[in-house]
């Protein structure tokens, strides 16, 4: 979840809106799957066959959720500079970086969703990582 404003009628709104909208984590054995299907509020379940990796990835964006790091939705980047983050409070976060406005973002991705966050960062701030390291 994080904060969106937007201004109505002169005034400041904030709402707490999913990062990626239409998805919801479930870990259950295939009965309890089966009963979440029946509900009919969920359209799909997607399997997910290395949780570790989702689970890593999950836990870089909570940990810039957690710095009070503006994110916002980003395309999903499959191409690109793999970076780490050496320094300051986001400090470890791995990604893709992209020039964005004059600004430079890392680009947190959740793989199995197909779907990617992205952060504001110092080019000071990072270093290139080989791609067979993460």
């Amino acid at each position: 979840m994080s904060w969106r404003v937007r201004r109505h009628r002169g005034r400041k709104i904030r709402s707490l809106l999913p990062l990626f909208s239409g998805y919801l984590f479930f870990c259950g054995d295939q009965n309890k799957r089966l009963e979440v299907l029946r509900t009919n509020r969920v359209a799909n379940i997607i399997e997910v066959k290395d949780q570790q990796k989702l689970l890593g990835e999950l836990m870089q964006i909570e940990h810039a959720l957690k710095t009070g790091a503006a994110l916002m939705p980003h395309r999903y980047v499959k191409a690109g500079q793999h970076c780490r983050v050496i320094s300051g409070p986001l400090a470890d976060l791995q990604g893709i970086v992209v020039r964005a406005k004059n600004t430079m973002r890392l680009v947190l991705q959740i793989d199995m969703l197909g779907q990617a966050t992205s952060v504001e960062v110092d080019a000071d701030l990072i270093e290139v990582i080989d791609e067979s390291v993460s």
